[in-house]
């Protein structure tokens, strides 16, 4: 086998398709089962949302990627600026990822190339050999915590990987390693289609494949689950930022508002505390597609200057100008714009949220709901019930 005889491949390969399909079918027949079954669901505007998601089905007919709302496990927690928590939902217990997208109908459940991705927590979903299986079978990519991780924040390789699933290919010019001798059923096993999340472990690079372009990313924003009794919503961290700001082109983003999973699993929940509660008022409502170039588009013309102004500056000092999709300079990462340029991302994307909330009748929240400033003064606390009556939790 050499790398100029043998192609690269376009998707992966059918084993893994398979593999993918039933997790991902299985998983939301069940969540359909219990939400349907179970509980008394109202889902608002989801025809809106299916039609969104027909228009993506012909991969190659795709023009953008598609932002919505982590994995079953609360992937973040800190409460800080260099957590990678985002996205365009609220985050009321941990049950929310996988069980809201029971709300879709079969056909969609079984059809991986056209379902979410998401991101979860390393420390939980890939514990060990069977979890981290099904956890990348089931589309989820691996985070670090910066709570329990040295290799979290905000520009951990997992975040180049949502970036590049948004987007466009290709994203390198470099060629495929696919030989050294060994003949596989996945092309995974090749070096190039993997990447490490801590210099040690190999994930599987979904982005390299051209069949995942324009990919639908599914992450939260407020990082951590997050129960109020009036239903307001902590500050939205800024990895959703980075998705807006960097990916190319600009994703569709469509915020969702949830209510009633709190109930399902609430953090003041009792033994048996792994069991999710029944005959519970569900509502999952999905809003309109966020007009973004209005809402963003000014924003990213400032950070593509910015970032014509990082190249400038480095070719006047004989650095390198040229770099991959997802990397970016300390300059880019830490310099006073960029920071200011993700602070009002963030807050555009939490405010169109807010128009869904307010769209269901639930009365405006107090403004300082949307500040770091307000949640930090809960000090020390991390988890369990808040000042304001509120339950905070981690899993």
């Amino acid at each position: 086998m050499s790398s100029n005889s043998n192609p690269p491949p376009t998707m992966p390969s059918l084993p893994w398709r398979c593999s993918s399909s039933l997790i991902m079918g299985l998983t939301g027949s069940m969540s359909r089962g219990f939400l349907y079954g179970l509980n008394r669901m109202e889902v608002v505007g989801l025809d809106r949302f299916l039609e969104a998601l027909d228009k993506r089905e012909d991969v190659d007919g795709r023009e953008r990627g598609l932002i919505t709302g982590l994995s079953p496990s609360d992937a973040w927690d800190r409460d800080r600026t260099d957590g990678i928590n985002c996205i365009v939902s609220n985050h009321v217990s941990v049950m929310d990822d996988p069980l809201i997208w029971g709300v879709l109908p079969f056909r969609y459940a079984f059809n991986p190339t056209n379902h979410r991705w998401s991101l979860g927590s390393y420390d939980i979903c890939f514990q060990n050999r069977f979890l981290k299986a099904f956890f990348t079978y089931g589309q989820v990519l691996p985070t670090h915590r910066s709570a329990y991780s040295s290799h979290g924040g905000l520009f951990q390789p997992t975040m180049t990987e949502a970036i590049r699933l948004l987007s466009s290919q290709p994203f390198s010019q470099l060629p495929l390693n696919l030989s050294q001798g060994v003949e596989a059923s996945d092309p995974f096993t090749a070096g190039t289609l993997t990447y490490s999340t801590n210099n040690l472990d190999s994930f599987p690079s979904p982005s390299f494949y051209p069949s995942r372009k324009h990919s639908w990313v599914h992450i939260f924003p407020e990082g951590r689950v997050h129960q109020h009794p009036t239903k307001s919503l902590r500050y939205f961290k800024w990895g959703i930022s980075r998705l807006i700001l960097e990916s190319e082109p600009l994703p569709d983003v469509i915020p969702i508002f949830i209510d009633g999973n709190q109930e399902v699993m609430h953090e003041s929940r009792q033994f048996p505390r792994f069991i999710p509660r029944t005959g519970k008022d569900i509502k999952i409502a999905f809003g309109e597609k966020v007009d973004g170039e209005k809402v963003f588009g000014e924003l990213r013309d400032r950070w593509k200057r910015l970032v014509q102004m990082q190249k400038d500056a480095l070719r006047k000092k004989g650095g390198k100008t040229e770099w991959e999709m997802g990397e970016l300079t300390e300059g880019l990462k830490f310099g006073s714009e960029a920071v200011a340029l993700r602070k009002e991302v963030t807050m555009r994307v939490r405010l169109e949220v807010l128009k869904v909330r307010k769209s269901l009748g639930y009365e405006d929240e107090d403004p300082k709901q949307g500040l770091v400033e307000t949640w930090v003064e809960e000090g020390g606390k991390e988890t369990g019930k808040m000042k304001d009556g509120s339950w905070v939790g981690n899993t």
